[in-house]
């Protein structure tokens, strides 16, 4: 697979060189993924499983290795973080089901006289 450690390193080296040339885009980034750490309702821990999930469903290597530091840094275990992602497989499982009910709803829409 990956050697994650240093994957972030070289994401995050790579991501300093978009900052330097587009800072507002990194700016912009930054704030999106400070907002929903504002009011705390779900608390650390539980954003980072969230976005596990997403990170996943998303298919973001970036994503997995930097939520995954920071779920562990946030007191993660092992056991939360595969809970989370059997949400994401679910979650996927069922977004197939649903676009493949579009998919059948789309060819009677094409196929009605």
């Amino acid at each position: 697979m990956l050697d994650w450690l240093q994957y972030r390193k070289e994401l995050a080296a790579r991501i300093g060189e978009i900052a330097a040339e587009s800072p507002d885009t990194v700016r912009g980034y930054q704030t999106l993924s400070r907002a929903g750490q504002q009011k705390d309702v779900l608390g650390a821990k539980t954003r980072e499983l969230i976005a596990l999930a997403v990170a996943v469903t998303t298919h973001c290597d970036g994503c997995i290795t930097t939520h995954t530091a920071e779920a562990i840094k946030q007191g993660a275990t092992k056991e939360e973080i595969i809970e989370a992602l059997g949400v994401a497989v679910a979650l996927n499982a069922g977004a197939a089901m649903v676009y493949s009910a579009r998919v059948v709803d789309a060819f009677d829409a094409h196929t009605a006289k």
